[in-house]
């Protein structure tokens, strides 16, 4: 059994990245969840039931918070739990493109204190212990340092131009899209964009390693509100998200509604 959640998660992202390479670009069967859920594939059940098995048998004591499972109350009455999500970007999986993602955290009494985000058609593997960094394929990486909103590269989606979420104008920003909202936040960590922010509510699977993966390479990490994300939450969504270098995420902060 591996003693340390990091080294576990890494394993199980890497099993869930090879469930999803083998149906990867050969048309797997999907379906509409409903109500705005968007699209699910045998590729997402597959990996979560891969997960939870895997996972389960290593930490019987965890709790498990995943997109595709449903809500299970044991995990309210534990200190750890697993926040799963097999496929962020299933919508890109199912085009063919590579920008998708499996994203595995452990929150502790609703802090993440281990995240592993992996795109298996990249190659890439971000993974981050609390107090310890953040790394890409076993390399630190350091967030981004610009500090000017005039330009700045920020990952999100067109519907962040909604001129009602803003308290006069948007943001002077030059917007950036990649479909998972995981990977936008590991982009950040990495350097590559100023930042990400999403202002919707937004499940926890879908942020709570990139969020762990943002902030130990320096980064704040913000709801929509100003707060400190929290996991493991009854409702498991948290009120929209905005990541970067602290003074460019309370200037863009400044500008919400």
């Amino acid at each position: 059994m591996l003693e340390n959640d990091l080294d576990l998660l890494r394993n199980a992202a890497i099993l869930a990245g090879k469930i999803a390479m083998r149906f990867y670009q050969k048309n797997p069967t999907y379906w509409d969840k409903g109500d705005g859920q968007g699209p699910v594939s045998e590729a997402d059940l597959e990996i979560d039931k891969m997960l939870f098995e895997y996972l389960s048998n290593a930490r019987s004591n965890y709790g498990f918070l995943s997109e595709e499972a449903e809500n299970n109350t044991y995990r309210n009455n534990v200190k750890n739990t697993f926040i799963i999500d097999p496929i962020d970007g299933t919508r890109s999986f199912l085009n063919g493109h590579e920008n998708f993602a499996t994203s595995i955290a452990v929150a502790c009494n609703g802090i993440i204190q281990d995240a592993v985000v992996y795109l298996p058609a990249k190659d890439l593997l971000y993974d981050a212990k609390k107090g310890e960094g953040s790394r890409l394929n076993g390399v630190q990486i350091h967030a981004g340092k610009n500090t000017n909103i005039n330009g700045a590269r920020i990952l999100a989606s067109e519907s962040q131009n909604n001129p009602k979420l803003w308290k006069n104008t948007p943001p002077p920003i030059e917007r950036h899209f990649r479909s998972s909202l995981a990977y936008r936040l590991c982009l950040v960590a990495e350097g590559r964009f100023d930042g990400m922010m999403t202002l919707r509510p937004t499940w926890e699977w879908d942020v709570a390693a990139g969020h762990l993966i943002c902030t130990e390479a320096g980064c704040e990490v913000k709801t929509q509100g100003g707060k400190d994300p929290q996991y493991n939450s009854e409702v498991p969504k948290i009120n929209g998200m905005i990541a970067g270098n602290s003074i460019l995420v309370d200037k863009l902060l400044g500008y919400i509604n």
